[in-house]
């Protein structure tokens, strides 16, 4: 009986620290999905059409963003720090490189783009 208890905590836990974590990133998820519509932020929104809708900006310069949930998340802040290291030719500015986005702000950007199947 004793053992049943340990096993019913430990899976407690595991239930509830994900959901406390979760609880945080909307917060960040929030800030990015802010940065992506805000012109005077990242204003991803002026080039980038997402989940199919252009949300209220042109959205046809850039790629139209799909599938981005399954992207790693290293992969997303380098493209967003530095699109030049992996395209050369893109017409993305820098946001990291440039100074345009702190850390913090590409953090809460990548946590937003993660939320785009």
């Amino acid at each position: 009986m004793r053992r049943l208890h340990k096993i019913l905590f430990a899976l407690s836990l595991g239930i509830v620290i994900p959901v406390a974590a979760q609880a945080g990133d909307n917060a960040l998820v929030k800030e990015g999905a802010k940065i992506f519509k805000t012109k005077n932020l990242g204003n991803c929104i002026s080039c980038h059409a997402a989940n199919g809708k252009k949300l209220d900006g042109p959205g046809s310069l850039g790629p139209k963003l799909s599938g981005l949930s399954a992207w790693p998340e290293k992969a997303l802040h380098d493209k967003i720090y530095d699109p030049y290291t992996t395209n050369p030719v893109s017409a993305m500015p820098a946001f990291g490189k440039n100074g345009w986005l702190d850390e913090h702000q590409i953090q809460a950007l990548v946590a937003y783009l993660k939320t785009i199947n």
